[in-house]
Parts: structure tokens; C-alpha cells; sequence
């Protein structure tokens, strides 16, 4: 079976942690942010994990397997 190729775009944006699972950023913060108010920008700074039905696919699109 042929190596897998690493998908440049997921591997910009997703990261592992030391358990094995996957980190994301969060979606929405790019702009219109004056209108999000600061408990919810505050929030959107932290990253959030792939929730467990993505992560096959997740790990394929990074080269892992799945």
C-alpha cells in the first residue's frame, strides 16, 4: 500500500496533542468582531478539539492512517 499524502490545508490548521487527539482553532474571528461581545471573543481564542466522529478523517487528511 503507498504512503499517505499530508494535506498541506489540514496540517496548517490542525495540530495533535500529546494524547493523540486533534486541536483546531475556532471558526469566527476573522472579522466583525466589534459586534461579538467580549465573552464571546474571549472564548473564540481558545482551540477546541476535533470531535471524535471527525478525527478518522482528520487523521487521514494529516498522513496518519486512520
Amino acid at each position: 500500500m503507498p504512503k499517505l499524502k499530508t494535506n498541506k490545508g489540514a496540517a496548517k490548521r490542525l495540530k495533535l496533542t500529546k494524547s493523540g487527539r486533534i486541536k483546531r482553532g475556532s471558526p469566527g474571528r476573522r472579522h466583525m468582531m466589534k459586534t461579538k461581545d467580549a465573552k464571546r471573543r474571549r472564548h473564540l481564542r481558545k482551540s477546541k478539539l476535533v470531535a471524535k466522529v471527525d478525527e478518522r478523517r482528520m487523521r487521514r487528511l494529516l498522513g496518519l492512517g486512520g
